[in-house]
């Protein structure tokens, strides 16, 4: 949590295979902007629980998200990468603008490029048997990510491990990712007919590298929420907040300061 309790609330939503410490940088600037900053891990991922049931539905993500609001008791600005990016989407429409006021989309449409869902799955997937050394944990997220540097050290990586009986692993739930949770055809037409309801303020960023949202993702996407702002950052690719993390936080904090409801 960042900033005064005074400032309009921001709430932001990791993507998949995250956790609420990717929001950092992002949460300190909202701060400093006057905001207020809550991040969480969402179900399965961090230092949250994993699903007995292993239900993560696109819809038990969202009621996840409202439980949260509910218990903020004010209005907040949403702002979800990817699968969080989804699961504010899919919470719009179980609220009203008296909980989200407006919402920030991290590279997620509601019709996404396969290849690119394809590779990120295959990603969160990979490696269930863990890996020997955070030096191999790194050299999978470099494979992964090969647009970004190569970080100097593999230490942060850390939080997004657990070591137990002599290796390291992830620290999301891997039957999340297992294919079985949703019928795609049947996601697809609840994010559009979401995104087609929307009437709050609404800003999608996209990395222009991406190869989850295509520049005809964008344009299917205005065609369903005309009123929505576009934001692109030329040098990311899917995980936009964390490839250009002072032009994406520029954009999200500009959009927020004009579109952030103040609380009392």
């Amino acid at each position: 949590m960042w900033g005064d309790s005074d400032g309009p609330l921001v709430l932001l939503l990791h993507g998949g295979g995250q956790t609420r410490h990717s929001w950092k940088s992002t949460g300190a600037r909202l701060a400093a902007s006057g905001a207020r900053v809550v991040a969480l891990d969402a179900r399965g991922h961090g230092e949250s629980a994993w699903s007995v049931e292993r239900d993560y539905r696109r819809e038990a993500m969202a009621r996840d998200v409202v439980a949260v609001l509910d218990e903020l008791g004010e209005p907040a600005v949403l702002v979800g990468a990817s699968m969080g990016g989804l699961s504010g989407l899919y919470a719009s429409t179980l609220v009203g603008p008296d909980k989200i006021s407006a919402l920030v989309l991290v590279d997620v449409v509601p019709r996404p490029e396969e290849a690119g869902i394809l590779r990120v799955i295959g990603f969160l997937t990979q490696h269930r048997e863990g890996f020997a050394t955070l030096d191999e944990a790194g050299a999978a997220v470099a494979a992964y990510l090969p647009h970004r540097p190569k970080p100097r050290s593999t230490e942060g990586l850390r939080r997004n491990l657990r070591h137990r009986d002599g290796r390291w692993y992830w620290h999301w739930d891997p039957e999340m990712f297992d294919g079985t949770q949703d019928d795609p055809n049947q996601v697809v037409a609840g994010l559009e007919a979401a995104a087609r309801n929307l009437s709050i303020p609404v800003l999608l960023v996209r990395g222009q590298l991406s190869d989850v949202v295509s520049e005809r993702g964008v344009a299917d996407f205005l065609e369903l929420v005309p009123h929505a702002q576009i934001a692109e950052l030329s040098g990311a690719a899917h995980t936009a907040a964390g490839d250009d993390n002072d032009a994406f936080t520029q954009a999200v904090c500009d959009f927020v300061v004009a579109h952030g409801v103040h609380a009392r």
